[in-house]
């Protein structure tokens, strides 16, 4: 073998992580070139720790064979697998080709196994056999460095050709196109010949006189040859579909490839390939652009890295580093910046602000500097007495700042004779042992050197620190302080030798005790407790004796652990736990704060969780059941589970009937069937029959001819009818029915008429002055037997005696209803024409003998009709048609409820009056539709129950939901009260249909982000299309931005978001949730109890005699579904609402114990003990106790309604009722209840209900919305009602107290007025049990006129009411004085103005006083006071207190214009027409604009004790107070100018010693003039603001009194009116005579003594300058004078 060379190819499999070794040949010369080829595992160089198998190929060149052998024999001797170190390993070695020089060409031949492929052995020479498509040698070396391969079991050749057909016509090719089409492939010609693919590719046809070339379907052509031939179609991407022409030559029609599957790809690295017909579309990844950009991007033009870098600023923002990498980039702030948010990426809008690295703690320059920051550094500083440690360099925390020692120079620093200590940042001077400071106040320095003197007091000590020092003669005595020791233990000590600390932390167990750090400072240590540890005494120092216990924390609050888990200490530490129902948020990590534990699903296989026929609802940390409707659980009160599954509930056998009356009722599973009877059909027969769609009477009479034949009268009556002959026909066969087939003819003998054999029947009404009775619903009950007994026999009696034509013993009592009471019978008669008149007066007087009082014209006809057919429904025109019969006299007239509607704007009545049109009919229009004309005497009354249907409410949640826009599935609920159909619209289009609630499952198009407007509408009712409430629409928009939150059926949100979705099945209504943490979390839960929701639906259009029925099915619905009511906050409100409208439609009837039963019985479940939870979330919020307040209101509002005597016991309630005389005791008989109740003695007969309940405390609020309060008082005990037929002013209660800690017992009761809590006349008094007793009563006083408090003290109340008694006796007699006086006090214009002041202000204060009287009586019999009672009263009272102090004002102006106007004169006229205007025209005003301004909102009068003007919620009261009052100012202005006058006149010019004194004659005036100007209704002000009975009783002693006040000076002491009453002389014996002269003449004043004194010239001396007055001296200053005398 010729040695020029030798090629060698080794190939060898190595598991390796990134390490290739080459083998040593020794002594052989070899050039070894490595290549690999990667394994079937992806790896990259970035990830070498992964395993990777490596083919390896080595070619060895070698100069000797020699080489091959012994490589051969080298290959053959490795081990395998061979370990080439601790990561690498050789598992396959072999040699596959020997490339040698063969004279004058290479031969390459394959060793062992391996063999060159087909291809090689043709592309070069083979030289041996080429078999199965493989040879062994080839004469050649392969140019592209193949190698021989393993070999191959079977090759496989794929052949591609093309064949040319040509047919006359195009019908064979479309044969040809349906054969290729319908082909099975792959179609096998041989063993090793298949057909794979046949394609039609090209279709050319001669079209005139060229030809075209069409592409089948997937084919096309290339561009070259569409540019060259005419197109005959559009181009796409350069090429086309057909072409005209034959090609000369190429290729036909091509197949599309889909160059985006080549590999490499096409587009290069870092693309996304796109494949077009014929073609392909190349784009860059986020982050690259294309090399070239002008240039298309292919694998020549490949995508490259953006550099976002290259403009760091517009990346990063500023002060940061941009960092780019391959398809991305990153950003990093600058040494000394950070980002603004630093859980944010570094951007533009979150850039880089500087560090203040001055915050950091420990501080970045050490100890004793300062820090100053700068923009993205700071600087350090050291404080004084310190210097940097190493001053060349900065300071920092490793070059800190040290201390400068003072010292080094001490005389400098402190004197003579002193030493210096030096300590950080600072030093200090003391005196040689024996010296002191100069000055000892002053810093020992050179300039107060150091002195001798006793060195014990020198400061610092002579002894150093840390010591005592004691004094001696000459000397001293140095001893360290506890914590030190001396430093020098053999020397004494001495500055020099000073006391150091004492290391106690040696020893840090005998120190601190177990569980503790020691740190040791000077003459001192501390200890401080591990980490979990904490001592045992938390306010006592840490030792052996108090030492580290671990600390719970566990209880720490927030907890330690998160919500909803549960934390278990451990010593030092603690264990989190999650609590059932929850789980950690990553299970791989701990459960902490951070970790939370979030709410498990369990309904996410809701059949193993609830069973059964049950919905599932998942909520935080637990689930719930509830069944399905018409399921209920198997055991009523335990919780719903797999174990106790829910059932079939048979609503047949509800009472009422769930199919209402005259039906039957068939049970099924999960629902029930409703059928008519026999007569009776479907209200609205394309509805289901219910209790809302009821089964009416078929009145076969509409058509009389069809149902009876000719010649005969039809009588409808509940359920069928009857049919009898005119007068003078019979039966065709008598003994049969009559009807159609056996109709009415004529009699054979005319002359004597027979009666009819089958009688008329007659339907009648008769109304009872009486209130209507529940039990009357009931026939099975005795008082229903009772009454209609009675009726059935006076009505039999009379008739039977006075009506011609009655059947004797026909009459036959079909009901009673409420409007009063109304008995419905029937009677039967030979004829329908009878005379009513004298029958039932007949009846209404033998029916008074038995005490049952009959209304005036009591009596009517009555026949049940249809004026409509149809269902009705809010908003809809409706009309009634009345057909009454010829026999009916007089014009038509209609009522509904027996309320006349000819005047009512709501219905349009037709010219003939047949005709009753609503005309935008509600819920409120349902009623007794009556069409009234006289028949017989008596009203003919055709009626309907007219039903206007519930609005029904369409739930459809949120009305606009935003979806990703993904594809992605979402859900849409819809929900309708029961009863009604739904179905789903999208345009027009139905997409689902269902029951009342149904749901749309649909998806969003993914790229399409259009929005979508579903509509849930009403299915089945056309006619009720263009009502707003017929539909509700949901809008889906669609979003390709993230979300927070998402969901199926509420959609995506942001955190914080708010949506509203639809309640689950079995519950109607709406949940709110709120999105946090990146999930919806309910937060307000609206959804009410199917069950529950359909009662309050009924509600609306409940009449007073179904009450009975409803609250018993109420019952049993609450009931039955306890649990789930008395978790649901809004069930709850539900059936409070309902309770208050029952209790308000009770108003009018009279309530018996079967209904008092089931509201109780509703009301036990509703406020029992599991349901506190949910009354807490009730009484929350700014509605504060809105809905237990409401059921209070109920429960009392329904026992004023109560008759008989009986007794109910629940749970946690007692009711009591009973009659009794005398005295009263009641104890409370109910669990841990020991209430009482005492009545003291009554007058008489009375009857009183108490109701007492055990849990109610925990159902109302502390506080109401008017309560002042502190918010720490809670209800501490049981809650009673107590109603009694009587006003009692005394009655006490003894409570047992629930909470024994709490003190300071109030007993109050609720004030509805108010809204809240009132303690208005009740006590505290403890007993000596412990328990608290209330007495309450309540009286009304004089002082809440013009006082916002109400006082109740009974010396006030007998004050008020004797004061007033004498003032009313007073003005009474002040009244006829001045009547009998009148002709001779009227003489001048002065004293005949004030004598109408006193007559009008007398008159006014009399008829005030009464109406005070009748307000305080209507308060004392009614609390709350009655609006209606009460009003009036106030409202003159309010005029004549406000006329009372107008006229005042009269007098006191009056007594002004005489004093000041000297000169002026007004006549007669005009000072009345002002001072009656004045007088009656302003209070008026005032009483009119108050009333008008308070009385709509019902807040005119207090709300509570007294019947008075409002202050709290409306102001009015100040309506009477700022007038009052400004008055009473003016009043007071008025008699200081009047004094002052009188004054400036010269008191000390008297005549008489005792009139000298100004004082005297102020007095005098003062205590005249106060009640004729009512000054003293100034202490109002005080009554305003205060509480203190002082100010009150003086109040009322003085303002009460003031019509007795008004007639001693305002009358007796006028001497005027003393001279001109008969007897007069008796009076003058009183008083002496007295002559004096003026300027004007003479005059003679007779007055009382104390009076006399008061000369002209000291009090007014009005008429005496007065020129027009002159002449008459004699009246003109005794009219002065009089007015003075009041």
């Amino acid at each position: 073998m010729a040695r020029e060379g030798i090629g060698i190819v080794l190939a060898f499999l190595l598991t390796h992580v990134c390490v290739v070794e080459t083998l040593d040949f020794s002594g052989t010369s070899v050039n070894l070139q490595f290549t690999y080829t990667d394994g079937s595992v992806h790896h990259t160089g970035g990830r070498c720790a992964d395993q990777v198998e490596y083919i390896m190929v080595v070619e060895v060149n070698a100069s000797e064979a020699a080489v091959i052998s012994d490589i051969t024999s080298s290959v053959n001797s490795v081990i395998l697998p061979f370990q080439v170190d601790e990561s690498v390993e050789i598992t396959a070695f072999n040699i596959s080709t020997v490339c040698s020089l063969n004279e004058t060409q290479y031969q390459c031949k394959c060793e062992g196994l391996f063999v060159w492929p087909n291809d090689t052995c043709h592309s070069y020479e083979a030289c041996d056999d080429i078999t199965d498509g493989s040879c062994t040698c080839i004469n050649a070396l392969p140019i592209d460095g193949q190698f021989c391969q393993e070999p191959i079991s079977e090759f496989t050749y794929e052949y591609e050709a093309e064949i040319d057909v040509s047919f006359l016509d195009l019908f064979p090719a479309e044969f040809l196109r349906n054969l290729v089409t319908n082909t099975s492939l792959p179609l096998t010609l041989n063993n090793n010949t298949h057909i794979t693919d046949i394609d039609m590719t090209t279709v050319c046809v001669l079209n005139g006189t060229e030809y075209e070339c069409k592409c089948e379907e997937q084919h096309f052509w290339p561009s070259d040859t569409c540019r060259v031939y005419q197109v005959c179609d559009a181009t796409v991407g350069g090429t086309c579909g057909c072409i005209r022409g034959l090609p000369s030559e190429g290729s036909l029609c091509q197949r599309d490839i889909n160059e985006c599957l080549f590999c490499p790809s096409v587009c290069g690295p870092n693309s996304t390939c796109t494949n077009l017909l014929g073609s392909y579309n190349c784009s860059c990844l986020d982050g690259f652009t294309a090399t070239n950009s002008s240039l298309p991007i292919s694998i020549n033009n490949t995508c490259r890295d953006i550099n976002e870098c290259l403009n760091s600023s517009l990346a990063c923002g500023p002060n940061a580093n941009c960092s780019n990498y391959e398809g991305n980039y990153s950003c990093s702030c600058w040494q000394g910046y950070n980002a603004t948010k630093m859980n944010e990426t570094i951007n533009n809008n979150n850039p880089c602000i500087d560090i203040n690295e001055c915050q950091f703690i420990p501080s970045v320059c050490g100890p004793n500097s300062n820090c100053t920051n700068q923009l993205g550094s700071y600087n350090c500083s050291c404080l004084d007495g310190f210097t940097a440690t190493n001053s060349s360099l900065l300071i920092s925390i490793n070059n800190t700042c040290r201390d400068i020692n003072e010292c080094l120079n001490s005389s400098l620093a402190c004197g003579p004779n002193a030493n210096c200590s030096n300590y950080d940042g600072n030093y200090s001077c003391s005196c040689w042992q024996g010296y002191n400071a100069t000055k000892m106040n002053e810093t020992i320095n050179n300039n107060n050197p150091c002195i001798d003197i006793n060195e014990c007091q020198f400061i610092p000590s002579v002894c150093g620190p840390n010591s005592n020092c004691t004094n001696s003669v000459g000397s001293y005595n140095c001893s360290c302080l506890s914590g030190f020791t001396v430093t020098n233990s053999s020397e004494p000590v001495s500055t020099s030798n000073p006391c150091n600390d004492i290391n106690e932390c040696l020893n840090s167990s005998l120190a601190c005790g177990p569980n503790a750090n020691c740190s040791n400072y000077e003459g001192n240590y501390s200890c401080s407790c591990w980490q979990g540890y904490n001592a045992t005494k938390m306010n006592e120092t840490i030792n052996n004796s108090n030492p580290c216990i671990d600390i719970n924390e566990c209880q720490f609050i927030p907890s330690v652990c998160g919500p909803n888990s549960t934390c278990t200490n451990q010593l030092g530490s603690y264990n989190c736990s999650c609590l059932d129902g929850f789980t950690a948020t990553n299970s791989s990590l701990p459960i902490s704060v951070n970790n939370i534990c979030r709410d498990i699903n369990e309904c996410l296989n809701s059949s193993l969780a609830c069973g059964p026929n049950a919905n599932c609802s998942n909520y935080e940390g637990n689930y719930s059941c509830s069944c399905w409707q018409g399921y209920n659980a198997t055991k009523m009160n335990e919780t719903i589970n797999n174990n106790n599954p829910c059932i079939d509930i048979n609503e047949c056998q509800f009472i009422p009937s769930v199919c209402g009356p005259n039906s039957n009722c068939t049970n099924q599973l999960g629902s029930y069937n409703c059928s008519c009877l026999d007569g009776f059909t479907a209200t609205n027969s394309s509805l289901l029959i219910s209790i809302n769609n009821t089964c009416r009477d078929i009145n076969e009479c509409l058509n009389s001819s069809l149902v009876c034949g000719p010649n005969a009268n039809c009588s409808n009556y509940k359920g069928n009818y009857s049919c009898s002959c005119w007068e003078g026909y019979n039966a065709t066969k008598i003994n049969e029915t009559i009807n159609n087939n056996n109709p009415c003819i004529s009699r054979a003998t005319p002359s004597t008429p027979t009666p009819s054999t089958k009688p008329t029947v007659i339907g009648m009404s008769m109304t009872i002055n009486r209130t209507f009775d529940t039990l009357l619903t009931d026939p099975e009950s005795e008082t229903y037997k009772n009454l209609s007994g009675d009726i059935e026999f006076k009505i039999n009696e009379s008739y039977s005696s006075k009506l011609k034509g009655y059947i004797s013993g026909s009459v036959k009592v079909s009901g009673f209803r409420a409007g009063s009471v109304i008995a419905d019978y029937t009677i039967s008669a030979t004829s329908n024409s009878l005379d009513f008149g004298a029958a039932n007066t007949q009846i209404s007087d033998s029916l008074k003998e038995i005490k049952i009082q009959l209304v005036e014209n009591a009596f009517a006809q009555s026949e049940q009709t249809v004026f409509t057919n149809d269902q009705l429904y809010p908003l809809q025109r409706v009309d009634l048609k009345c057909n009454q019969p010829d026999s009916a006299e007089g014009q038509i007239k209609w009522t509904m409820d027996n309320e006349d509607l000819v005047k009512n704007a709501k219905y349009l009545i037709s010219s003939d009056n047949k005709t009753l049109t609503m005309l935008n009919a509600t819920e409120s229009y349902s009623g007794r539709y009556s069409c009234i004309k006289q028949r017989n005497t008596i009203p003919y009354i055709l009626w309907q129950n007219i039903i206007i249907n519930q609005r029904p409410r369409i739930i459809v949640g949120e009305n606009q939901r935003v979806f990703p826009c993904d594809g992605s599935s979402f859900q849409l609920k819809c929900s309708v009260d029961v009863g009604y159909n739904l179905e789903w619209v999208l345009d027009g289009t139905v997409k689902i249909t269902g029951t009342d609630s149904i749901t749309l499952n649909n998806a969003t198009r993914s790229g399409n982000c259009t929005d979508q407007t579903f509509t849930c509408r009403l299915k089945d009712l056309p006619q009720l299309q263009n009502y707003s409430y017929s539909y509700s629409s949901v809008t889906v928009r669609t979003s390709p931005e993230g979300f927070d939150c998402k969901n199926e059926e509420l959609g995506a949100g942001k955190t914080n978001d708010v949506k509203t979705g639809v309640c689950g099945t079995g519950t109607k209504g709406t949940k709110t949730f709120r999105c946090e943490s990146y999930a919806w979390t309910p937060f307000e839960d609206n959804c009410v109890l199917e069950v529950i929701d359909n009662l309050k639906n009924k509600l609306e259009s409940l009449r007073v005699e179904e009450i009975p029925g409803f609250m018993a099915n109420l019952s049993i619905a609450t009931s039955e579904n306890n649990f789930n009511i008395t978790q649901s906050a809004a069930t709850v409100r539900a059936i409070v609402d309902i309770l208050f409208k029952i209790a308000d439609l009770s108003q009018t009837i009279v309530i018996k114990k079967p209904v008092m039963e089931s509201f109780l019985n509703t009301v036990d479940i509703i406020v029992s003990g599991n349901v506190s939870n949910t009354w807490n979330k009730l009484n929350k919020g700014n509605n504060t106790g809105d809905t237990s307040i409401k059921l209070l209101s109920a429960i009392e509002n329904i026992s004023d309604r109560l008759t008989d005597e009986f007794n109910i016991y629940e749970t946690s309630i007692q009711l009591n009722r009973t009659t009794f005389n005398n005295s009263f005791t009641l104890t409370s008989a109910l669990p841990n209840s020991t209430t009482e109740i005492v009545l003291p003695l009554v007058p008489h007969e009375t009857t009183i209900t108490i109701i007492i309940f055990t849990t109610l405390d925990k159902v109302l609020p502390s506080q109401g919305t008017n309560d002042s309060r502190k918010s720490d008082v809670r209800i501490n005990g049981d809650v009673v009602v107590v109603k009694v037929n009587e006003t009692l002013n005394n009655i006490s209660l003894t409570f047992d107290i629930t909470n024994q800690s709490l003190g300071n017992p109030q007993c109050v009761f609720w004030n509805f007025k108010l809204n809240t809590w009132d303690s208005t006349g009740c006590e505290v008094k403890r007993n000596s049990t412990g328990n608290i007793t209330c007495e309450c009563n309540h009286t009304t006083s004089f002082s809440i006129l013009m006082s916002p408090f109400s006082i109740d003290n009974i010396a006030l109340a007998y004050i008020t009411y004797i004061g007033i008694a004498i003032s009313m006796a007073s003005l009474i007699i002040c009244l006829i004085i001045e009547a009998i006086v009148w002709k001779s006090v009227r003489r001048n214009d002065t004293s005949y103005m004030r004598h109408v002041s006193i007559v009008n202000i007398a008159v006014s204060l009399l008829i005030a006083n009464i109406c005070f009287i009748i307000g305080a009586a209507i308060a004392e019999l009614e609390q709350p006071t009655s609006v209606g009672r009460c009003s009036p009263v106030v409202f003159f009272m309010h005029f004549f207190y406000l006329a009372l102090f107008f006229w005042m004002l009269m007098s006191a102006l009056l007594l002004f214009y005489r004093t000041v106007m000297v000169l002026s004169q007004m006549s007669r006229a005009k000072m009345m027409v002002i001072a009656f205007i004045a007088g009656y025209g302003a209070p008026l005003l005032i009483a009119v604009i108050t009333v008008a301004s308070t009385a709509g909102p019902q807040n005119y009068i207090s709300k509570r004790n007294a019947c008075w003007l409002n202050l709290y919620e409306s102001k009015a009261l100040l309506g009477f107070v700022i007038p009052a009052l400004t008055i009473v100012a003016i009043n007071l202005v008025v008699l200081i100018v009047v004094l002052y006058k009188m004054l400036r006149r010269g008191v000390g010019a008297a005549t008489q010693p005792d009139e000298k004194h100004a004082l005297v004659v102020i007095a005098r005036c003062v205590a005249i003039l106060t009640p004729i100007f009512g000054l003293t209704w100034g202490f109002g002000i005080g009554t305003m603001v205060s509480q203190d009975l002082g100010i009150h009783v003086v109040f009322a002693l003085l303002n009460s009194l003031q019509g007795f006040f008004i007639l001693v000076f305002g009358t007796l002491l006028d001497s005027k009116v003393r001279e001109s009453l008969p007897g007069k002389q008796l009076l003058q014996k009183l008083s002496s005579s007295r002559t004096k002269s003026t300027s004007a003449g003479s005059s003679s004043a007779s007055r009382l003594p104390f009076l006399q004194r008061n000369g002209r010239r000291h009090v007014l001396n009005v008429s005496e300058t007065n020129p027009s007055s002159a002449v008459t001296s004699s009246d003109s200053s005794n009219g002065s004078y009089a007015v003075m005398d009041t």
